[in-house]
């Protein structure tokens, strides 16, 4: 009999049993102690994985409030999500709001001077998943960098992070700006960070944009062991991040773009079954035992969707998370990769992964893992630090919202 996961259970138990919110977003908490005449002109950063715990996107939330939203911007995947992974995205007419979109996952990066210009306030909120190679957190970091630039206060509205935010779940590596700082990673963060997105926005502005300002508006109620499913809803916050299951496989499973293993995207299973034609059929590598109260593993056969091996029959595996206490998903990653290298030494390789933020691809797994010759130590298994030093914390101390 296949195990049940306890994401599932408690997911099913969180739909079914409660009728009331443990606290409140980011957004609810703005929409309900700001005047909305205050601003006349206000820009959003937003898309449709931006909504309440009822499923309402926030910016229909703020407008039916009364804020006088002009202009929207949309990060990478679009206003509607469904743009596939590394391409770009055009400026567009919202079809919720009949509302512009500036796409900053496109021309451009950040908004430019006159799309902020006739602004009195951009707000944004957007959900993050605790992972370093995220991008809608670096879309955020170009946005408090134009508004420190052109001088516009930006508020950032706060939102859980659906991995939990414990100090002791962080994991690195921490990444090497000099060597590997990229549109999936800026900034020396933990790969797994812990934190929520409006807690690395005070971060961002103390270190890196001084002169910017910033205001974060918390989640009243909101406590750092929450986790999606569990304490409250998970809503799809991109094409492949569908379930909690594949959110929480992510941090490690994501790290199979810099080879050439296809990691599930397009199918049901995105991140959460891999494979390859040269794969072993009905096998696990035997490394992933040490995982197995966390994860269970089980042989699968199925079609590519996408590169690598596009349209192809691959074998490999597929992962269901059954608990998540103590689960360490990068390190468990990392396990993986240097398993299939001791496994697939004639067959496993680095991958170029092309996406419009990095048209060559190259250098992805040092990107993703945040530090330099990455693809060494995978081959030689050579270990790979996972232990977020303690200046870290002593860094973000100042920053946590919630203790």
């Amino acid at each position: 009999m296949k195990p049940v996961s306890c994401v599932g259970i408690c997911s099913i138990l969180f739909h079914c049993m409660n009728n009331k919110a443990l606290f409140a977003l980011g957004v609810e908490s703005f929409a309900d102690q700001f005047d909305p005449l205050q601003y006349h002109r206000i820009g959003l950063v937003t898309n449709d994985a931006a909504v309440n715990f009822e499923g309402r996107p926030a910016r229909q939330l703020l407008l039916q409030k009364g804020f006088r939203i002009c202009r929207l911007f949309s990060p990478e995947h679009g206003i509607h999500i469904i743009g596939a992974d590394g391409h770009a995205q055009q400026d567009s007419l919202d079809a919720l709001t009949q509302l512009p979109v500036i796409s900053l996952y496109g021309p451009r990066a950040a908004p430019e001077k006159h799309q902020l210009e006739d602004l009195d306030l951009l707000l944004f909120d957007l959900p993050d998943i605790g992972c370093r190679f995220y991008t809608y957190l670096w879309t955020m970091t170009y946005i408090m960098e134009a508004c420190a630039q052109y001088g516009k206060r930006l508020i950032v509205l706060d939102r859980p992070n659906p991995l939990g935010a414990l100090a002791e779940t962080t994991e690195g590596p921490m990444l090497d700006e000099k060597s590997c700082s990229s549109f999936i990673g800026r900034y020396n963060i933990p790969l797994r960070h812990s934190c929520t997105i409006g807690e690395l926005a005070m971060l961002f502005a103390a270190t890196k944009y001084p002169n910017l300002d910033l205001q974060v508006v918390t989640m009243p109620g909101y406590q750092r062991a929450y986790t999606g499913g569990v304490h409250f809803p998970f809503y799809p916050t991109s094409p492949a991040i569908q379930h909690m299951n594949t959110a929480w496989l992510y941090p490690g499973t994501g790290l199979l773009e810099g080879v050439n293993v296809n990691e599930g995207r397009g199918t049901a299973f995105p991140f959460a079954q891999i494979g390859a034609p040269w794969m072993h059929k009905n096998f696990v590598p035997h490394q992933l035992a040490a995982f197995a109260d966390w994860v269970s593993c089980s042989p699968v056969s199925f079609i590519a969707q996408s590169p690598p091996y596009a349209h192809t029959l691959c074998h490999g595996f597929r992962m269901q998370v059954i608990s998540t206490a103590g689960f360490r998903p990068v390190l468990s990653g990392i396990t993986l990769l240097q398993a299939l290298a001791i496994m697939y030494p004639h067959h496993l390789t680095p991958r170029a992964y092309k996406t419009h933020a990095n048209p060559q691809g190259e250098n992805h797994l040092d990107k993703l893992l945040g530090i330099p010759d990455s693809w060494t130590a995978i081959v030689h298994a050579i270990a790979i630090n996972t232990i977020v030093p303690d200046d870290w914390f002593a860094a973000m101390e100042p920053f946590w919202l919630y203790k």
